[in-house]
């Protein structure tokens, strides 16, 4: 166990990598190139959709309902319950060359022969990208126990690798308006979805949107000076977003703005590539106004200028499910690259 959580936290931390591999030539566009291997098949399945590979009376028993609700934890700050991952199931008798390409799998499995329950994890094994996770243990009450007990670590991991992956991709294919514009504005790196065409300027502030008719994604970049370790709190945090989202984001009428929900703010400190990072979850409104949603944001210092640079994805979608849309967005503010990191 204790190789599975030393690979986590190295998943965890180094999430991504902000540019492509190699060195590259001063001014050339950075441009990840995805290797994969000539002989293994692309991976089926849609991302944060798991599929367990279990026999009946094991998936039907305590260790499956447990790791069901594992699975299928609501993920936080969001306006409607939607489940972390979408879960499949199959028996071992069905887990064949068509079922063996799924870029999510997790083998649960009692077995009499272990001393005590564990988990380990094999990548590409069957298919490019692909993550299969095996957790297994001598008897069905230990197993059951003991997924309950890891609950953090197996959703961790398997959000890790899905960020990781989109991540990647990308920084392999962006939007290269945005990409120069963040440079020129904040000397920063970041990679977002090409679709996010639509871009607006404002002072420190730059705000890209694929201006959807039915759903709306955005991604925006801001910054403030560090004046201390105390802009790192949620108080800190829900003021300055508040100032600048009404300063930059206006509605379509003249008494309505982008505000932050008090009540729904949740942060946090993690690290990304070796640094601190205040993440910020939460819903956004529309001050008089019926518009609102999730966002995710990373809040970074800049040290070389003494800044804090705040890079942030919002969704506006009605009706519908926002889990991936939110998750895609969020993968691109893990792609940050801060004035003074080298280029690899």
């Amino acid at each position: 166990m204790r190789h599975f959580i030393q690979a986590l936290q190295i998943v965890l931390a180094v999430v991504v990598m902000a540019t492509a591999t190699g060195c590259r030539q001063k001014n050339e566009l950075p441009r990840r190139k995805i290797h994969r291997a000539l002989l293994t098949p692309v991976s089926s399945g849609n991302p944060y959709e798991v599929m367990v590979v279990a026999d009946d009376s094991v998936w039907n028993g305590y260790p499956g309902r447990a790791l069901n609700r594992v699975l299928n934890k609501d993920l936080p700050m969001l306006p409607q319950p939607e489940s972390t991952f979408h879960v499949s199931h199959i028996t071992p008798s069905h887990y064949d060359r068509i079922t063996n390409i799924f870029r999510n799998i997790v083998m649960l499995k009692v077995n009499p022969l272990t001393t005590q329950p564990a988990i380990s994890v094999e990548r590409n094994v069957h298919s490019d990208p692909q993550l299969i996770m095996t957790i297994q243990g001598p008897s069905a009450p230990e197993l059951s126990t003991y997924i309950t007990e890891h609950t953090q670590s197996i959703i961790r991991y398997f959000s890790a690798e899905e960020l990781n992956r989109n991540a990647m991709l990308l920084e392999s294919d962006y939007n290269i308006n945005f990409y120069k514009k963040a440079k020129e504005m904040f000397g920063i790196e970041l990679f977002i979805p090409q679709d996010l065409l639509k871009m607006k300027e404002g002072t420190d502030f730059l705000w890209a949107s694929n201006d959807g008719l039915s759903t709306i994604q955005n991604i925006c970049v801001y910054s403030y000076p560090y004046v201390s370790q105390r802009v790192f709190t949620e108080k800190a945090f829900v003021a300055l977003r508040d100032t600048f989202m009404r300063r930059n984001i206006p509605g379509e009428k003249p008494t309505s703005y982008m505000s932050t929900n008090h009540d729904y703010v949740q942060c946090r400190p993690i690290t990304v590539q070796g640094r601190y990072v205040m993440e910020a979850r939460g819903l956004w409104e529309m001050t008089d106004d019926m518009m609102g949603g999730p966002f995710v944001s990373h809040s970074s210092v800049d040290t070389i200028n003494g800044r804090v640079i705040v890079v942030e994805g919002f969704v506006y979608a009605p009706e519908k499910m926002k889990r991936t849309m939110i998750r895609r967005l969020e993968a691109a503010l893990y792609t940050l690259r801060l004035p003074g990191k080298p280029a690899e």
